[in-house]
């Protein structure tokens, strides 16, 4: 049997992903489906679901919630009639909240400790009006080698988000990238994301043909020192699809003078329009 997957050509393996990218978006907790994202500090109700939610103790994973039979939350597959314990993303068993067949929740910590409950409703507007994502054609000339530097332990960079109104965040870089495009040479941060790097960049398409905030590129270090930036791959933030996630914001040394024409531009309505700019 021949394997596909050996054989396909680069073209094919980014339209495979492409394929898969759109599909996500449009799933039941893809990003379109976000409708709310709301912190819970005291004893509240939340925008768009029933129930009232309020913290838990300091050092335990996630929200309760105070709901009536009548209200039809259910929680880890239990509907809930007084309180209930809804653990964090945080958790080894987060917890799962359903409040109709196309409305779910799940609960989130932030930086300093505190927890959302995020709203998913796999037919909102957003989903509803979805076209697709608009890309660029795919383009060898942006696969581009550069190398691979590990900072001392500890070392960090500033990054802005979208919503905490220019105050910045340190976040740990694991290693200096430096690169060469156009015949220039670039030193860019690219923060940790699990096991691989995450790259914050806008460019000179930027709020043109591309979304406005930026582009991510996942990426990982080559063992021999070298790290391949391959901007065909370049994704959309989540608040390209919904204003209700708050994105990074690249750093002064990943704001590219140049145009990257690769990798995807716009969420896409129906219409052919950018949903966000």
């Amino acid at each position: 049997m021949t394997d596909t997957a050996a054989v396909a050509t680069p073209t094919d393996r980014r339209a495979r992903f492409h394929t898969l990218r759109e599909q996500a978006a449009a799933s039941r907790q893809g990003f379109l489906a976000l409708v709310n994202t709301q912190w819970v500090g005291e004893e509240q109700t939340i925008w768009g679901v029933p129930g009232t939610w309020a913290p838990r103790a300091a050092g335990e994973s996630g929200l309760t919630v105070t709901a009536t039979a009548a209200d039809g939350v259910v929680v880890d597959g239990e509907v809930v009639d007084g309180t209930a314990v809804v653990r964090g993303k945080d958790d080894p068993q987060p917890s799962a909240v359903v409040f109709d067949e196309h409305t779910t929740g799940t609960v989130i910590r932030g930086e300093d400790g505190q927890y959302a409950l995020r709203v998913w409703d796999a037919e909102s507007e957003a989903v509803r009006g979805f076209g697709g994502i608009g890309v660029f054609d795919y383009d060898p000339d942006w696969v581009v080698t550069g190398t691979f530097t590990p900072n001392p332990a500890g070392t960090t960079v500033g990054f802005s988000h979208i919503k905490d109104d220019g105050a910045t965040r340190e976040l740990p870089v694991p290693g200096d990238i430096a690169v060469e495009i156009g015949g220039e040479q670039y030193r860019i941060a690219a923060f940790k994301d699990g096991n691989r790097l995450q790259l914050v960049f806008a460019d000179a398409t930027s709020g043109e043909e591309t979304y406005g905030v930026g582009r991510f590129l996942f990426l990982a270090p080559n063992p021999d020192g070298t790290i391949t930036l391959d901007f065909n791959y370049a994704v959309l933030p989540p608040c390209a699809f919904s204003y209700n996630f708050n994105c990074p914001m690249p750093p002064q040394q990943n704001r590219f003078p140049f145009r990257v024409e690769a990798g995807e531009q716009q969420v896409l309505g129906a219409d052919g329009t950018p949903l966000h700019d």
